[in-house]
């Protein structure tokens, strides 16, 4: 590792920034795992679209379809090719806490920089804080990697700030995805201060947390790869104003986003995510392929109106 446990809430601090995406994995039409179609795409995301790191094996990832053995062997492509170019952060989040450890370690072991655990789906108990501070402090008792937490709905319930604070006073919690409404977000990042970094996925509001709340971390799903290519990175050029504290300029190029935006919300069915994502992708010449099951396929109608979107949203292949 590149840090001791005592050191990664400094080190995650001092490194820990930018444009992060979470990878869709794709597979072959007989459902395998594409592991040069993931190479090819993790090149692509890295080397022409500048993504400062790779949230690898999460819900976009469809982690919940895979073996124990792909979810590691998807945590070692993801460490080779990113090769210090870019950081990784794996999601050794399950519902099994040995599973949890185990994935985490190997985490460890390859050279990933961090890992996200989403917290625990929790049966029969309404008053989840004790219970979900301990899952969370066992965890950190068992490994030495910096953890980020994971707060969204599908747990059936969403972490408190108060709660996340908590928890971020462990020694190797150095950040959250917090995929909550946006007044609870703000009362955490105000409440930790420069301890933790705090994050949410919606790329729509990134800038305006980099300017109200001095964030400096994008830990999100896939728009840093499904709005940008090679040679339109406005989502990198809006966010390097950002930094540069050029708001005026950033939001004119954020907006300018927009009919990309709409392009795609427009167009995705509302149970079809990660099928619809994938095939943006393919649009945009990357690696895409089916989802596993449970997973709905796009229909051909739905791809034809994608398509049609796509081709008059502006995006400069």
């Amino acid at each position: 590792m590149k840090y001791s446990k005592l050191d990664a809430k400094d080190y995650a601090r001092e490194n820990m920034k930018g444009i992060w995406a979470a990878a869709l994995n794709p597979f072959k039409p007989d459902g395998a795992f594409d592991e040069a179609g993931l190479r090819q795409n993790i090149r692509h995301w890295v080397d022409d679209l500048d993504i400062n790191g790779l949230f690898i094996a999460g819900k976009q990832g469809e982690f919940f379809s895979m073996s124990l053995d792909e979810r590691k062997t998807n945590f070692e492509i993801a460490v080779e090719e990113c090769n210090g170019k870019a950081a990784t952060i794996m999601s050794a989040s399950d519902q099994n806490f040995d599973t949890v450890v185990e994935l985490a370690k190997h985490a460890q072991d390859c050279g990933a920089d961090y890992v996200v655990v989403h917290a625990p789906i929790l049966h029969f108990v309404h008053d989840q804080d004790d219970t979900v501070f301990n899952y969370y402090k066992q965890l950190c008792d068992k490994v030495d990697i910096g953890i980020a937490m994971w707060s969204h709905p599908d747990s059936g319930y969403l972490m408190s700030p108060e709660l996340c604070a908590r928890v971020a006073e462990l020694p190797n919690i150095v950040a959250i995805k917090y995929s909550v409404p946006r007044e609870m977000y703000v009362r955490l990042t105000q409440m930790v201060g420069d301890k933790i970094q705090v994050s949410t996925a919606s790329e729509e509001e990134w800038l305006d947390n980099i300017e109200e709340l001095d964030w400096k971390l994008y830990l999100c799903s896939a728009p840093p790869y499904l709005l940008q290519t090679k040679n339109d990175k406005r989502m990198k050029e809006y966010t390097d104003l950002a930094f540069a504290g050029k708001f005026d300029e950033a939001r004119k190029v954020r907006d300018s986003l927009d009919p990309v935006r709409q392009a795609i919300k427009s167009t995705r069915p509302g149970g079809k995510p990660q099928a619809h994502s994938k095939y943006w992708q393919e649009l945009l010449g990357q690696v895409g392929g089916p989802v596993r099951s449970p997973l709905l396929q796009l229909t051909e109608e739905e791809k034809e109106r994608t398509k049609a979107a796509f081709d008059s949203c502006g995006l400069k292949l």
